[in-house]
């Protein structure tokens, strides 16, 4: 799957830049923003202590980090220093060393004034956002998630931390995790009508593909069709459904006329594929179609199988000419049939020759008769020649109805993801 590894790709590459703005603004943030009591109800600082730590605030206010640093590294000096002086110590050493980028010093500093006990639980929310981004830019994800996961059982909502967890989950390979809290954020966009980000199904889709979770991997990429109906989403998508053990290969005709319903690109080869099994099927109106279409867009009629190409075109237009005598007699003889199947293939043929009420009743008789081989099939059929009567709600309906776990379930699927997409 070429294109399921350009997705996962492009995710990874997509995570230190997303992040960037997070992890800056929560370290200036944190710089801006501490400015701790010198004394509080009990507690007070001594004057040599107290003094470098004020110089140290104005500093920080100036955002010169490292020379407040100089400052709180004056305060520490002091001897025998109390417990509280010891945590205004800390907690401004933090903030000066998040401003100059000294990350091993300010996450050191920061957990000693979290553990002190002392702070709000805004303060504690504020200092464990912060040791999360820094934890994260040092990629070290273990300890990311831990004070992500933290800051969320403490109360913490922030959607910056939110998509920091899963981006920790991810680049620490916990795929699983990762894709629990991406379902989850999806789940809840979609509940409150809000349409998912690409971006977050794309990495959703990844994890499950990481994960080798096929039936994942395919529901994630079906919201992408949904939300973004790319090309490569549904070229994707298909080949999931065809790749699944069990997918009948007489189901290759149908998987040709979504590609064709949803404009995607075909080979030379595809098209004479394509015209070969309609003519099999019986269907040779159909499979003129195919093969005029490749000629139109100039797909096929050159090369070193043009020659081939033309004998096949003529075939089917002589197959076609005949075909469009018969019909009428087709029709009888199918009413007389003991079972519905020629009733169901032949009214199939009315719909690709155009027309298509005709075949749409003697399908539905036909289904209705019963003694087919592959009822499913028929009904996909059927919801096919409702999609080309422009009936796409009463489509939906017979797809839904398609039961088959040989992909002709899975197909009804993504024709219904086809129906659904605005014109």
């Amino acid at each position: 799957m070429l294109r399921a590894q350009h997705i996962g790709l492009s995710c990874v590459l997509g995570l230190a830049v997303a992040m960037l703005p997070v992890l800056i603004q929560t370290s200036m943030a944190l710089a801006a923003d501490q400015s701790p009591a010198l004394e509080q109800k009990g507690d007070s600082v001594r004057p040599e202590v107290g003094n470098p730590l004020q110089a140290a605030q104005e500093l920080i206010k100036a955002q010169k980090y490292r020379q407040a640093l100089a400052k709180i590294q004056q305060a520490d000096a002091v001897k025998d220093k109390t417990a509280y002086e010891i945590y205004v110590i800390d907690r401004l050493r933090g903030a000066a060393a998040a401003g100059a980028g000294d990350t091993e010093v300010a996450i050191k500093s920061l957990e000693s004034a979290i553990n002190s006990g002392r702070l709000s639980s805004s303060e504690k929310l504020k200092m464990m956002e912060a040791l999360a981004s820094m934890s994260y830019r040092r990629k070290d994800y273990a300890a990311a998630i831990a004070w992500a996961t933290q800051y969320g059982k403490e109360g913490g909502t922030g959607e910056e931390m939110r998509h920091l967890l899963i981006q920790a989950y991810y680049l620490n390979n916990d795929f699983s995790n990762a894709q629990k809290e991406l379902h989850a954020e999806v789940h809840a966009d979609e509940s409150a009508g809000r349409v998912p980000k690409e971006e977050r199904l794309q990495l959703l889709a990844d994890c499950y593909l990481k994960q080798k979770d096929t039936a994942g991997y395919a529901m994630a990429l079906e919201k992408l069709v949904t939300y973004y109906p790319k090309k490569e989403y549904w070229a994707d998508l298909i080949h999931c459904s065809e790749s699944k053990a069990g997918f009948a290969p007489r189901l290759s005709l149908d998987v040709y006329r979504l590609k064709l319903a949803l404009s995607m690109p075909i080979t030379a080869g595809q098209f004479m594929e394509m015209t070969q099994l309609a003519l099999q099927a019986g269907l040779p109106v159909e499979a003129k179609s195919f093969v005029d279409k490749g000629f139109a867009i100039g797909a096929l009629g050159s090369g070193a199988e043009a020659d081939r190409e033309r004998r096949l075109r003529d075939l089917a237009t002589r197959s076609a000419a005949q075909d469009q005598k018969t019909l009428a007699r087709d029709r009888v003889e199918a009413d007389a049939a003991r079972d519905g199947t020629a009733l169901v293939n032949t009214g199939f043929a009315f719909v690709v020759s155009g027309q298509i009420e005709n075949g749409i009743d003697m399908m539905e008789r036909g289904i209705r008769k019963g003694g087919l081989r592959h009822p499913d099939d028929a009904r996909l059929h059927l919801g096919i020649a409702y999609l080309l009567a422009g009936q796409k709600e009463q489509a939906v309906r017979v797809f839904k109805s398609v039961q088959g776990g040989d992909g002709s379930a899975d197909l009804a699927r993504l024709w219904t993801l086809y129906a659904r997409q605005p014109a």
